[in-house]
């Protein structure tokens, strides 16, 4: 019973790192549209775009590897040669990558960046810095410091807005906004450096294992490339065949929907590490238990964000950002909003592929995903504008998530509670009256509009009795 109380407790602390982080994105919203044009915004969220893809491809998925493979290890030098052969690997791919991304800045520039070189160059190095602090926090998340991972988690995302505000206020251009990111990424380097070597000290690897993490980490690479196609690309082409100003009018939109994705973060940080530790004692039991509860509880709050989301986008977004932008891009978000929870339950059930150590078919599942993205973008977008990408990138979450459901039922049993599902969806509905009927103007009327349907949707669904009488026990007992 201690470890599911730890893991609820983990669960909560993660939930509260998540909703500050998507904090954080959210003031940076308004703090870049309204000291910036729609096209300079642009180019900010086409850094972040990047950001998502370039440090993800050079780990070669070893951040993964690092959770299998030394989760379980108490030896503090098989910790320090595991944990400083993926350094090293990533040390290296990272300067390579990062010079030829100097090097190639002005083509960069011009294709993404609307021609702003300084931009393209300062991402150069911001790409090298935060591949290896994805290894570092990775050692956290790993060795269950929860704690500290959060930490750091927060310490990134304020340090950034700070900065970013400073400079915007200041009259700085967007490339010395940028910079923000530069100047965060590097103070976060070297204090996670600098704890980790407390923690284990500094060795010279032998790199004796790095075949068994590449062999684990690489086929992620494949995945995680085809995922940014699916998640991030639409960006990219918008860009290119309709200009920033038209990725500054969708980005905010998109994100507003995205924020979904919050409710997922606990669980996809915390179940991997959990699983594992289970799966290798051969536990399916808790195996099970964790994926059954983690599956419900995601899904009892997302499923009425996702709803209130989509309702409430114009003015959410007209108070974040301008009513041009609010204008031109609220009707992405109930697309962008359904394809978070969809994607929230592939990245719970694609846990058991993991264990299963078939990666690969990670990767087939989001590349006929990301080709389905790519042709329905560049069909749809000439026509629809930035609807027709929103259209396609549901599309492709419809297909990932079916497939994995395809693959991960061969090796377990997913079990979904469908009349808790119809419940919450229920619930849902009749708190979406609230809404339509007194459909709030300004930021007042907005949150106590969000505090009545939060309280209408917890009465319905305990009226409806949408938990099981064990199942609340069992939350009462882990509280205690």
């Amino acid at each position: 019973m201690s470890e599911y109380k730890l893991f609820l407790q983990r669960i909560g602390l993660m939930g509260i790192t998540q909703i500050l982080v998507m904090l954080s994105t959210i003031i940076l919203l308004p703090i870049l549209t309204k000291n910036y044009s729609v096209s300079d915004y642009g180019i900010w969220v086409q850094v972040y775009v990047t950001l998502n893809l370039i440090p993800a491809i050079i780990t070669l998925g070893l951040s993964f590897s690092m959770i299998r493979f030394l989760v379980s290890k108490k030896d503090k030098e098989e910790i320090q040669e595991g944990f400083y052969s993926i350094t090293f690997m990533v040390l290296i791919t990272g300067i390579i990558t990062s010079i030829l991304f100097f090097l190639f800045s002005g083509t960069i520039a011009e294709v993404l960046f609307n021609n702003n070189i300084m931009a393209a160059q300062i991402l150069s190095l911001i790409i090298f810095l935060t591949a290896l602090n994805s290894i570092y926090y990775n050692y956290f998340r790993t060795f269950q410091m929860m704690k500290i991972y959060s930490i750091f988690l927060v310490l990134q995302a304020y340090l950034t807005v700070l900065f970013v505000y400073y400079f915007a206020i200041s009259g700085y251009s967007i490339a010395i906004a940028v910079m923000g990111i530069l100047i965060t990424q590097s103070i976060t380097f070297c204090i996670a450096l600098i704890l980790i070597i407390r923690f284990i000290g500094f060795k010279i690897p032998k790199m004796k294992n790095i075949k068994v993490y590449l062999s684990l980490g690489l086929p992620t690479v494949f995945s995680t490339l085809s995922y940014w196609i699916v998640e991030s690309s639409d960006r990219y082409i918008i860009g290119i065949l309709l200009g920033t100003i038209f990725v500054g009018y969708y980005s905010p939109s998109y994100t507003l929907g995205n924020l979904i994705l919050m409710l997922i973060f606990p669980f996809s940080v915390l179940l991997l590490p959990l699983l594992s530790k289970n799966y290798d004692e051969n536990d399916m039991d808790n195996v099970r238990l964790f994926m059954k509860y983690s599956l419900k509880f995601f899904l009892g709050i997302a499923i009425p964000t996702a709803i209130g989301l989509s309702l409430l986008s114009k003015p959410i977004i007209q108070i974040l950002s301008t009513p041009e932008i609010a204008a031109n891009g609220y009707l992405v978000t109930p697309f962008v909003a359904i394809s978070a929870i969809l994607y929230g339950i592939y990245s719970i059930i694609i846990n058991i592929i993991i264990l299963k150590k078939k990666t690969m078919i990670i990767g087939f599942i989001w590349l006929f995903a990301a080709i389905l993205n790519i042709i329905m973008n560049l069909a749809l977008i000439p026509y629809y504008g930035i609807l027709g990408s929103a259209i396609a990138t549901l599309a492709s979450y419809i297909l990932s998530f079916i497939l994995a459901i395809f693959y991960s039922s061969k090796h377990f049993k997913i079990d979904f509670d469908l009349l808790f599902i119809g419940k919450t969806m229920a619930a849902s509905m009749i708190m979406s009256l609230i809404i339509i009927i007194f459909y709030p103007i300004g930021i007042i009327n907005l949150l106590i509009v969000i505090g009545v349907c939060a309280l209408v949707y917890i009465g319905v669904l305990i009226l409806l009795k949408g938990f099981k009488k064990e199942e609340i026990n069992f939350i009462k007992t882990l509280l205690k």
